[in-house]
């Protein structure tokens, strides 16, 4: 391995961290499935490194879609080395951020995520509120960072089709004029609630649920009745629950 080829390995290596994703704008997507949807999106590929195993496939989906792409074959030892896990099913891309959506409430749903820190819980959420067909999130500054690399893994390609923003959430809300449908664990029984189809879906933190000044701006306090003994639901279940009970028709 040349010096320029450890020093590119390095970088991409770096990605895994914040500081570093926002100083060179780029992330990374692992897994074949995540980055076959990405080919099919709009986001630019900066470079693939895949297994012998994946090279073809992906080579062949390149040029079909023809994109230009820096593409290498590697050893699944290189691919190890750089993805945040041990199976990252021998495919890794690095990819150029896009400038943050800005988002206005309007026609549809609006998904805001009050302080989610888990990155699988972000990850999660997403991918449901794609299945839902929910393409709006806002976030508080205080989530995690939707680039995380075990946020878009957890997406399984539903990262490409999401808009998505950070900002003050109280803001937001005060700007949109729409109900806000709060998830708490004291509030009205979601399968009575008549969601307004161009509402607001807030849910809060993993711990502590929705922040007091968030909370203050909520219109409609909503709960999930539970029937067993546990405290509470996991923030991408209760997402998920919220996105259905909004979407049905």
């Amino acid at each position: 391995m040349t010096m320029m080829e450890k020093s590119r390995l390095k970088w991409i290596k770096s990605l895994q961290l914040k500081k570093y994703r926002q100083a060179e704008q780029c992330f990374l997507v692992q897994g074949y499935k995540a980055v076959e949807v990405l080919l099919d999106s709009t986001f630019e590929v900066v470079e693939i490194l895949a297994t012998k195993e994946f090279s073809d496939r992906l080579y062949a989906k390149i040029n079909g879609l023809n994109r230009s792409v820096r593409f290498s074959t590697v050893q699944d030892s290189v691919l190890e080395s750089l993805g945040s896990f041990q199976s990252n099913d021998a495919v890794l891309a690095v990819v150029r951020m896009k400038p943050e959506e800005n988002i206005t409430a309007g026609k549809g749903l609006i998904l805001l995520l009050d302080s989610i820190r888990d990155p699988g819980n972000l990850g999660t959420i997403i991918r449901t509120a794609d299945w839902f067909g929910v393409s709006k999130i806002v976030l508080s500054p205080t989530c995690v960072d939707f680039y995380n690399p075990k946020v878009i893994s957890a997406t399984m390609g539903s990262f490409c089709h999401i808009n998505f923003c950070y900002t003050d959430l109280t803001q937001f809300i005060r700007a949109a004029s729409l109900p806000v449908y709060g998830a708490f664990l004291n509030g009205k029984n979601i399968q009575t609630v008549n969601f307004n189809p161009n509402g607001l879906i807030c849910i809060g933190n993993e711990s502590h649920g929705i922040s007091p000044e968030v909370e203050a701006c909520i219109s409609d306090r909503v709960t999930i009745p539970g029937y067993g003994y546990a405290e509470s639901l996991n923030a991408s279940v209760a997402a998920g629950i919220f996105l259905y009970a909004a979407t049905k028709v």
